[in-house]
């Protein structure tokens, strides 16, 4: 079996990567006082999203400022006296505040940015109607009020602009806070396993979310090849008391190959105790996609599998690649030469680094990347660890910011791999995990991605392939020009800084 001494294959081992757990200890022995540590927590963590609105409100106030000010330096029409618009003022903010609630812009937890600012964008358009609307009708009569449209106009888009940026800066501090432990929610896994593990893997990874993993209950069928004993604080039927002992705040379910009976067991369980409850998705629901239900001659049939890029849907995706991938590669040419001398520079060999993948309809194809070990790493092929020593100066830090991927627009380029899709495997493990994992093989009806919906979800190194296969077919079944999109600016603002990537 070859192995890639470039960078190992994100399922080779189909293992899942056991992190160091440190079980937190309860606020103190007595119930009462934990009880007591978890409102603290609570009313703290109500503080971020109250914080935003006050946040929103100075920035909505301040962008209709600045509009009144670039309406009078670009197209006076109108008083110079800015207590004139004080009423419409009142109404932008009040219309804009109300809109981003009904767009879910002030939960506890908000999306990614890049999601944040698609509805940050719809809920100021439709705040911007509502103003224009309730300022026509409200002032209709009167003749002295100036009805600023073209102000109106520039409000709308300083809005967006100069709230996001607030946004940004709130979303940062409010991240370093719950990394901090400021506010952080103390969660209970329960599952068994590689799901267990998964999650807890998943919540340690992002301490700035705001979770804190307090232990495992461990619940479903058990694998011998998971030892969650470590991390195991009590059993099912003591789940109450752990809430309390434990100061709970959440508790996530994953038992996805137990008995529907025993979830809702375990949920009436947690309700008692007024805990937040989130259920892992099975198998199934996983790879749904979205549920359709029609009919064949009279009989009614439900559709779970319907494959999103067909047709005209296709066509686009290819033209998308092409258009940014020859943009790219033009964009970015001065450092990619950079990057070959130093590589060519600092260690003899090839600049290139080519390997067999499995890419649409399992036809292989060479991946290309920048070459970041020894000219001999073969010699020595082993699975790549962190700080491997194979790996050159050049080629930690290529790897780190995942520069060494960039020749892969080549491969987008001439059609064998896509900007964003399921990663490429090497076809000794094709042929491996087609055998173990259901519908493995659904992930080459499209092309390999340089990026996907799984890498962008932490699932790339030494991470279960079983996971990452949900990911891709996820994506395969919801695919959308959108979610492309999304993908791609979240990997360009994530990428080089990713600590998985080494």
């Amino acid at each position: 079996m070859t192995i890639d001494p470039q960078r190992t294959p994100p399922s080779e081992t189909g293992r899942i990567v056991t992190l160091p757990v440190r079980i937190a200890e309860p606020a103190a022995d007595s119930v009462a006082t934990v009880r007591r540590a978890r409102q603290r927590r609570r009313r703290i963590a109500f503080l971020f999203p109250m914080a935003l609105i006050v946040v929103d409100a100075l920035l909505v106030a301040a962008s209709f400022f600045l509009a009144f000010r670039l309406r009078l330096a670009t197209d006076y029409q109108g008083p110079l006296d800015f207590s004139t618009y004080s009423n419409m003022l009142l109404i932008q903010v009040g219309a804009m505040i109300t809109t981003f609630f009904f767009y879910k812009l002030y939960q506890r937890r908000l999306p990614s940015f890049v999601d944040e600012l698609g509805r940050l964008f719809a809920a100021t358009s439709v705040g911007t109607v509502i103003t224009l609307a309730a300022t026509s009708f409200l002032f209709k009569n009167s003749a002295e009020f100036d009805y600023p449209r073209l102000m109106v106009f520039y409000a709308w888009g300083l809005t967006i602009l100069v709230v996001a940026a607030g946004r940004l800066v709130h979303r940062f501090v409010q991240s370093r806070l719950q990394a901090n432990g400021v506010a952080a929610q103390n969660v209970l896994v329960v599952g068994s396993g590689e799901t267990a593990q998964t999650i807890v893997n998943a919540l340690k990874r992002m301490p700035h979310v705001g979770y804190r993993v307090v232990g495992v209950v461990e619940a479903g069928p058990k694998r011998p090849t998971v030892d969650l004993s470590a991390l195991v604080v009590g059993t099912v039927d003591e789940m109450p008391q752990l809430i309390d002992r434990l100061g709970v705040d959440e508790v996530i379910i994953g038992m996805p190959e137990s008995d529907h009976r025993d979830i809702v067991a375990i949920i009436n369980s947690a309700q008692r105790e007024r805990v937040s409850i989130k259920v892992f998705p099975d198998l199934f629901q996983f790879m749904a996609g979205e549920m359709t239900i029609g009919d064949l001659n009279g009989l009614p049939l439900l559709t779970v599998r319907d494959i999103a890029q067909r047709g005209w849907k296709l066509a686009v995706k290819r033209g998308l690649d092409i258009l940014l991938s020859g943009m790219g590669l033009i964009a970015i040419s001065p450092l990619l030469l950079l990057v070959a001398i130093l590589i060519k520079v600092e260690s003899p060999g090839p600049v290139f680094f080519t390997q067999l993948r499995m890419g649409l309809d399992a036809v292989p194809f060479r991946i290309i990347k920048f070459r970041s070990m020894r000219s001999d790493a073969e010699k020595h092929a082993t699975w790549t660890v962190e700080n491997d020593p194979r790996v050159t100066r050049i080629g930690a830090f290529i790897r780190r910011t995942s520069l060494d991927e960039l020749p892969q627009l080549i491969n987008v380029l001439i059609g064998e791999m896509s900007l964003v899709g399921p990663r490429p495997e090497q076809p000794q493990y094709v042929e491996e995990f087609r055998s173990k994992i259901p519908r493995y093989m659904d992930r080459h009806m499209e092309r390999a991605g340089m990026t996907g919906w799984a890498q962008l979800h932490g699932l790339r190194g030494d991470s279960s392939i079983f996971e990452r296969t949900k990911y891709d077919l996820w994506y395969i079944e919801n695919w959308s020009l959108t979610l492309d999109l999304k993908i791609l600016l979240r990997t360009l603002i994530k990428a080089p800084f990713d600590s998985s990537a080494y």
